[in-house]
C-alpha cells in the first residue's frame, strides 16, 4: 500500500474513522455503566461503529455514495455531540451542590461530547477541504 501518495483529506478520513473505534469503545462503557437511564444514552453507542465503517470504507473507496453517507453521518455526530454536552452539563448542574468543581470530577464528563462533536467536526473538515 502506498501512503505517501494519499491526500491529507483522505488520510483524515481514516483517523476519523479510526478514532471513532476508541471514541465507541469508552461511550458504551459509560453509558453502559450508568445502565443507558436515558435514550439520549444510545445515539452515540450506535452512532460510532456506523462512523468507523463508513469513515474507513471513504478512505479505501472514493464512491460518491460513501462521501455523501459519511457527510451526512459526521452531521449527525456534530449534532449528537452538541445534544450531548448539554445533557452533561446538565447531569453536573443537578447533583449536589450545582456547578461545583467536584461535580465535574465526579458527574458525567462534560469533555467527552466535546471529543465525539470535535470529531465529526474534523471529518467535515476533511470532507468540505477536498
Amino acid at each position: 500500500m502506498h501512503w505517501s501518495g494519499w491526500p491529507l483529506e483522505r488520510l483524515l478520513i481514516l483517523f476519523v474513522g479510526a478514532a471513532y473505534i476508541l471514541i465507541g469503545v469508552q461511550v458504551t462503557m459509560s453509558h453502559y455503566r450508568q445502565q443507558f437511564h436515558h435514550k439520549a444514552m444510545l445515539a452515540p453507542v450506535i452512532a460510532s461503529p456506523l462512523f468507523v465503517i463508513s469513515g474507513v470504507a471513504l478512505a479505501f473507496s472514493r464512491s460518491g455514495l460513501l462521501l455523501g453517507i459519511f457527510t451526512v453521518l459526521m452531521w449527525i455526530g456534530v449534532v449528537a455531540g452538541m445534544g450531548g454536552l448539554y445533557y452533561h452539563l446538565h447531569g453536573v448542574g443537578v447533583r449536589v451542590g450545582g456547578f461545583a468543581g467536584r461535580n465535574f470530577l465526579v458527574g458525567p464528563p462534560v469533555v467527552m461530547p466535546v471529543v465525539f462533536t470535535a470529531m465529526a467536526a474534523l471529518g467535515l473538515i476533511a470532507v468540505y477541504w477536498g
